[in-house]
């Protein structure tokens, strides 16, 4: 595994974090920020998940996402959000996975995201981008991390507490859990 730390606030250019991982099952994965230009790869990967992927992670069905919602998801303002990629094999045009996260306006805390690429889950690829993750906003002195997921995901929360995240049942919607993690 090579890490590269990144400072409080990073530029995509030719200093932008990269990492080079091998999972549990021997395959390997680059990890690198979201670009606008990587839309049709972000694109074919949600097209790609299954029903319940999409679901998951989108709370609802988007089978078919709108261009609208590929522009937030690749353009990203990296002075307050972060979204990190793995690319197959290093290869820069198929994404199996995505982490992110948007900070509050008051910086201190973030709502943050994890997908897999069916094809890919149970190979630790989550628990690697979210570790990444969760480095990055302690870096820029973000205090507490939460999701909001369906009370069905339990491989997300089986992640969630593995990375010691405290799960609780949303007080406003029964079928949706919160994990929170303080850091």
């Amino acid at each position: 595994m090579t890490t590269q730390s990144l400072s409080a606030s990073f530029d995509i250019g030719p200093d932008t974090p990269r990492w080079s991982e091998t999972l549990r099952d021997g395959s390997e994965v680059a990890i690198r920020p979201i670009r606008a230009s990587d839309g049709a790869a972000e694109r074919a990967f949600i097209e790609g998940l299954s029903d319940q992927s999409r679901r998951f992670r989108f709370l609802g069905q988007t089978r078919h996402p709108s261009d609208e919602l590929i522009r937030r998801l690749t353009d990203i303002d990296y002075s307050r959000d972060v979204a990190f990629g793995a690319f197959d094999g290093g290869a820069e045009d198929r994404l199996v996975g995505v982490s992110r996260y948007s900070a509050a306006s008051d910086g201190a805390q973030c709502e943050c995201a994890v997908t897999v690429d069916d094809e890919w889950q149970n190979k630790g690829l989550g628990t690697v981008l979210m570790k990444h993750l969760i480095q990055v906003a302690r870096q820029r002195d973000i205090h507490r991390m939460h999701s909001f997921d369906s009370a069905e995901n339990h491989r997300m929360q089986e992640l969630a507490a593995h990375l010691g995240f405290v799960t609780r049942t949303d007080p406003d919607d029964t079928s949706q859990v919160i994990h929170e993690l303080t850091l």
